[in-house]
C-alpha cells in the first residue's frame, strides 16, 4: 500500500478519534467522516508499516443511518469537532465502546461500561471558547485551527459556544475591522492580535482576555464600549510575546471590570480568574461529580484526599459529605484560587497543599496520612507510578479516579490491580459534545 494509491474500502468500526477504520489486505485504515458499513473510494493520503491513513474520494455507499447532515459550515476544516456527520446518539456509542476496548485491550480488564451520561441538548455547551487571529488588517479572521496545523480556519460562529460567545467575538472581530488592528503571524512574529478568550457563566457575564504581541491596545475604549454591551464584566491583555505557541504567558493587564468572575456548579461558586481552570461544559460537570460523589460513598467520619484538585472544585463538592478533605495541586496559584473558593463558600473542613503529586502524595503517605478515599482527577498521560505506590501505601477503602483519557485509566486501572485494587464501576460522561473526547469515572476497591 503507497501513498496516493485508491482502493474501494468499508468501515467496520470507529477509532478514538471517531475516524472509520477499514481493514485493507490484513492492515488498518483510518478514514475520517467514514461510519461502520458505509463504503467509499479511499486515496491513501500516508501510508506506514503496520497502518494508513485515507480521505474518502467518493460519497458513502450504503450511507449509515447514524450519519446526519453536519450543522456547522466549519466543519470538517476547523478540527474542533470530529463527529458532526453523526448522530448524537451515534457518537455516544461510539464513546463507550471506546472505553470497554481500553480496559480490555490496555489492561486486559473486563467489566461493564454503561451508556455514556449525554446532554439532554448538546449545544452551547462551552463556557470557554478560545480563537486563533488569522488573516490581515484589511480582513482579518477569528476562528479555529486546521487539525494538525496553525492554518486558522475562519468561523462566525461556534455551535459549542455558550452564548453570548459568538456575539462576543463577532464584535471583537468588528473592532478589529473598523481600526485596521492586525492579527498577530508566527512566521514573522509581526501583528499584535493573537488569540481572543472568552469566558462566560450560566449568568451571560462574560470575561475576556486578548493575547497580544504588545503591552496595549489600539482604541481600547471603543472595545471596551462594544464587549461591555454584551455583558463583559472582565476585560483583560495578556502580553504574549514569546515565539511559542502556548495561548497565554503569565503577564495580565486588566483593562476594564473585576479582577474575577464567577462560575458555579451545583450550589457552589467558584472565584475565576484569567488564568483559572474551570471544566467548560457546568451541565456536565455536575453530572460528572455527582457520579464521583456517588462512587466515594463517603462517610461523616471520612478522611478524603484529592489529587491533582485544580481550584478545587472536586474537593469542594465533596468535603460536604465527610470529615476533612485535603486537596493536592502542583499550580500554586490554582492552590490559592481553591483556598478562596473554599471561605467564599463557608466550606472550613478542608485544606490545600502545592506541590508535584508525585512528590508530595508520597510525603504526606510516609508522614501518616491515611484517607479513607482518595479521589484524582490527573492530566492526559495519567497517573506517575509514585503516585499509584503511594495511594496503595496509604490503604484507603476507595479510589475514585476521574479520567479524561479511556487509555491512560485503563493502563493505571492495570497498575492498581498489581497493587491489589480492582475495577468495581466505571461510567463515562460526555463532557465535550461531538468530539472523541469522554471523562469516564472509574471506582476502585481492595481485593478482598
Amino acid at each position: 500500500m503507497k501513498k496516493n494509491e485508491c482502493f474501494p474500502m468499508t468501515a467496520d468500526r470507529l477509532g478514538a478519534d471517531l475516524e472509520g477504520i477499514c481493514i485493507h489486505e490484513g492492515m488498518p485504515v483510518f478514514v475520517p467522516g467514514l461510519l461502520p458499513g458505509e463504503g467509499a473510494g479511499i486515496k491513501i493520503v500516508k501510508a506506514e508499516k503496520r497502518y494508513a491513513f485515507g480521505r474518502m474520494e467518493s460519497k458513502p455507499d450504503p450511507v449509515s443511518p447514524d450519519r446526519r447532515t453536519p450543522d456547522c459550515a466549519s466543519y470538517p476544516r476547523c478540527g474542533g469537532c470530529t463527529g458532526r456527520h453523526m448522530s448524537y446518539e451515534a457518537t455516544l456509542a461510539a464513546k463507550r465502546q471506546q472505553v470497554e476496548d481500553c480496559f480490555r485491550r490496555i489492561a486486559g480488564i473486563e467489566t461493564e461500561v454503561p451508556p455514556v451520561l449525554g446532554m439532554d441538548s448538546p449545544y452551547g455547551y462551552r463556557n470557554k471558547t478560545s480563537l486563533p487571529a488569522g488573516g490581515t488588517a484589511e480582513q482579518p479572521v477569528l476562528g479555529f485551527y486546521a487539525p494538525r496545523s496553525h492554518a486558522v480556519i475562519p468561523a462566525e460562529t461556534c455551535p459549542n459556544a455558550m452564548p453570548p460567545a459568538n456575539d462576543l467575538a463577532e464584535a471583537f472581530l468588528g473592532w478589529m475591522k473598523q481600526f485596521h488592528v492586525e492579527p498577530y503571524h508566527e512566521e514573522t512574529r509581526r501583528g499584535l492580535i493573537r488569540h481572543l478568550v472568552i469566558r462566560v457563566n450560566r449568568k451571560g457575564e462574560s470575561m475576556v482576555t486578548v493575547a497580544a504581541n504588545g503591552s496595549t491596545l489600539p482604541h481600547q475604549q471603543e472595545l471596551t464600549d462594544a464587549l461591555v454591551k454584551l455583558g463583559t464584566v472582565s476585560l483583560w491583555l495578556n502580553e504574549n510575546r514569546a515565539a511559542t505557541n502556548v495561548i497565554l504567558s503569565d503577564r495580565f493587564h486588566l483593562i476594564y471590570g473585576r479582577e474575577t468572575f464567577t462560575g458555579t456548579l451545583f450550589d457552589l461558586q467558584f472565584e475565576l480568574s484569567p488564568a483559572s481552570f474551570f471544566q467548560v461544559n457546568p451541565v456536565q460537570t455536575e453530572k460528572l461529580y455527582q457520579t464521583a460523589v456517588d462512587f466515594a460513598q463517603l462517610k461523616p467520619a471520612d478522611l478524603l484526599c484529592d489529587v491533582y484538585c485544580g481550584a478545587g472544585t472536586i474537593t469542594l463538592t465533596m468535603a460536604r459529605h465527610c470529615r476533612e478533605a485535603i486537596g493536592i495541586e502542583i499550580v500554586e496559584a490554582a492552590v490559592e484560587n481553591a483556598k478562596r473558593n473554599a471561605v467564599l463558600n463557608g466550606i472550613s473542613n478542608v485544606s490545600f497543599r502545592a506541590g508535584k503529586a508525585e512528590e508530595l502524595l508520597p510525603q504526606m503517605v510516609a508522614g501518616g496520612l491515611r484517607p479513607d478515599v482518595i479521589c484524582v482527577d490527573p492530566p492526559r498521560k495519567g497517573l506517575d507510578p509514585a503516585v499509584i505506590h503511594a495511594m496503595a501505601q496509604a490503604g484507603p477503602d476507595r479510589i475514585v479516579y476521574v479520567s479524561c483519557n479511556p487509555a491512560t485509566l485503563a493502563r493505571d486501572a492495570g497498575l492498581l490491580r498489581d497493587e491489589g485494587y480492582l475495577v468495581r464501576k466505571v461510567q463515562p460522561v460526555d463532557m465535550f459534545c461531538w468530539t472523541s473526547g469522554v471523562e469516564t469515572v472509574c471506582l476502585l476497591s481492595r481485593d478482598s
